[in-house]
């Protein structure tokens, strides 16, 4: 009798794998965070890219070869939605994750909010005439 109270252990009610499709916001956050396997991938292309172009010219060839691929264009549009989707909700989540202040006042979350768009918009143009310019 001893033997069989020792192998007693706590119920755990099991748990479906997809369980947080069940809630909108707990899905959301799954989303926004798998977004970043896609953020990842593409620093990984980025660092392979700077590897090539460190390897020579016919190594930065056939990469730039490799990355006019269909797959390799599906993989660049789904990256830069998932950048865009995390960027755009982190930017939602900063008021609450920064708590700013100016003269002892909390600055509203619509302004740091804003800051963050304006500033994102900013770096955006002037990266694009950067790299347009010719």
């Amino acid at each position: 009798m001893g033997a069989a109270l020792t192998r007693m252990t706590t119920y755990r009610r099991p748990v479906p794998f997809a369980w947080w499709l069940r809630n909108r916001g707990y899905a959301l956050f799954v989303v926004r965070e798998l977004t970043s396997v896609f953020v990842g991938g593409y620093a990984l292309v980025l660092l392979l890219l700077l590897r090539s172009l460190a390897d020579g010219p016919d190594s930065y060839a056939a990469f730039l070869a490799t990355l006019r691929a269909p797959a390799a264009l599906i993989f660049h549009a789904v990256a830069l939605a998932a950048a865009v989707y995390h960027s755009i909700t982190w930017f939602r989540l900063a008021p609450m994750a920064v708590a700013l202040r100016v003269g002892g006042r909390r600055v509203p979350g619509g302004l740091i909010v804003a800051a963050n768009y304006a500033a994102w918009g900013a770096l955006s143009v002037a990266l694009a005439w950067l790299v347009l310019r010719g």
